[in-house]
């Protein structure tokens, strides 16, 4: 019999226990960190040539023997043959799925502004999109072509020049979904490289994999122990940590949806989470009947069942106010608000990555086609972080244009400033400005 956490807001020591249960230990694994930084510096030192190395390594790599990184390069004609191989029913839902996508990120694009101050002054800013940008994705017999169309769209829409993508071949295995999607989404460039080293080639460039601005794509713990590395040398989409999904409902939905909405996200991993709160307690006891019923026909039964015994946990709670606050509380990556009238509910949730609105809408639908992106924060960090976005791909300059009247009242506030910051070059910077007027000038 499954062992799922059952929780009750009314009952002694509950705040600790929930505190316990939405608790991840992030604890870097040492070993794993100091190979992740040997590989980096080896690649950073030494290219192509480490690259190659590590991708024949059976420990981090592929097993593909190459004598050049250029061989691990896929032409475009790969990409398109993938794409036009593909069955025609898959082939169709990844296309509309991509074209729901880019319809969804094209409202995201934000455009350069300025205005004019009455002296003349003008201010704004450019907005201008990143030049290169890598795109990381798993490979082999874990597809993820969502993961190709979900990262490399609003990058394309934000118009990065150059979007590079590095994707695994276990033993030289690839995977026609991931390369139907990279052709879909418009990727530029694919290498067959996988693991740590592949990061630190996109982070540092080599021979031939040239630096890009930026990194995003999931990974395994290599992957994200590289990627909090090169931080700082190029940026990231985010550390993430494993899934979440917090369903509320007030025990109208039929229990056997919000079972599977649960499975949906613990099947990922066994540390992945699926939480649901309900005042109902009928409904509740419904729901794990269910969970028990359902979960010997599922493919991935035993991850299912790890996560739920490990993270899981079914919530009694007062009302659906009560639930809303706790919601807040874990921040979750997934919210579903099961509810009657949901855009009621949805006012009074401030903390949560992706919001599902009512019955229907299954966090299955979000992952793939809806629409929005399924790149979101986790661990609590949608307190502060937002989805995967353009905007991540565009980057901001600050304009300013000081007209010689205005610099006569914004050298005044300098000088004074910079003065009493003990910054006499400033100040004297400013000053030297006033009343004067350059030669051949009014």
């Amino acid at each position: 019999m499954l062992e799922i956490a059952r929780l009750s807001t009314t009952e002694a020591g509950f705040d600790a226990r929930l505190k316990a249960l939405t608790a991840f230990d992030a604890t870097f694994d040492e070993e794993l960190e100091r190979k992740v930084v040997e590989i980096c510096e080896n690649v950073r030192k030494r290219g192509d040539a480490a690259v190659l190395e590590y991708n024949e390594n059976p420990e981090w790599g592929d097993r593909v023997k190459a004598v050049r990184v250029a061989e691990l390069e896929l032409e475009p004609s790969v990409l398109e043959q993938a794409r036009a191989g593909l069955e025609r029913t898959q082939r169709d839902a990844l296309e509309q799925a991509a074209a729901r996508i880019r319809k969804y990120h094209e409202r995201q694009l934000v455009k350069s502004w300025q205005f004019t101050e009455a002296d003349g002054t003008t201010l704004g800013q450019r907005v201008t999109p990143l030049e290169r940008v890598g795109l990381y994705v798993p490979g082999g017999k874990a597809a993820y072509p969502s993961s190709v169309l979900m990262n490399a769209i609003p990058a394309k829409i934000a118009g990065v020049r150059e979007l590079i993508m590095c994707v695994p071949t276990p033993r030289g295995e690839r995977n026609p979904l991931v390369l139907a999607a990279a052709a879909i989404a418009g990727v530029d460039r694919v290498f067959a490289i996988g693991g740590a080293q592949a990061i630190a080639a996109l982070a540092y460039g080599t021979q031939t994999i040239p630096p890009v601005d930026k990194i995003v794509g999931p990974g395994n713990a290599w992957v994200v122990a590289a990627k909090r590395r090169v931080f700082g040398t190029v940026g990231i989409d985010m550390i993430s940590g494993p899934t979440e999904i917090l369903v509320i409902c007030d025990g109208s939905t039929e229990p056997d949806w919000i079972a599977m909405d649960l499975f949906s996200q613990a099947e990922h991993h066994e540390t992945s989470q699926a939480v649901l709160i309900s005042p109902d307690g009928a409904f509740i006891e419904r729901v794990e009947e269910s969970i028990e019923r359902s979960l010997a026909g599922m493919s991935r039964a035993g991850i299912i069942e790890k996560s739920l015994h490990r993270r899981g946990a079914l919530i009694k709670v007062k009302n659906l106010d009560e639930a809303c606050e706790i919601a807040n509380r874990i921040a979750p990556e997934h919210l579903e608000l099961s509810v009657a009238n949901p855009r009621k509910w949805l006012k009074k949730i401030r903390h949560a990555g992706a919001i599902f609105l009512g019955p229907y809408t299954s966090e299955a639908l979000g992952d793939y086609c809806a629409g929005p992106n399924h790149v979101l924060p986790t661990s609590r960090t949608a307190r502060f972080s937002s989805p995967l976005g353009v905007y991540d791909f565009q980057k901001r300059s600050s304009i300013i244009s000081v007209s010689r009247k205005g610099a006569q009242k914004l050298g005044k506030l300098a000088m004074t400033l910079a003065n009493g910051e003990g910054f006499q070059a400033h100040a004297r910077s400013a000053e030297l400005r006033f009343g004067k007027t350059l030669k051949g000038k009014a």
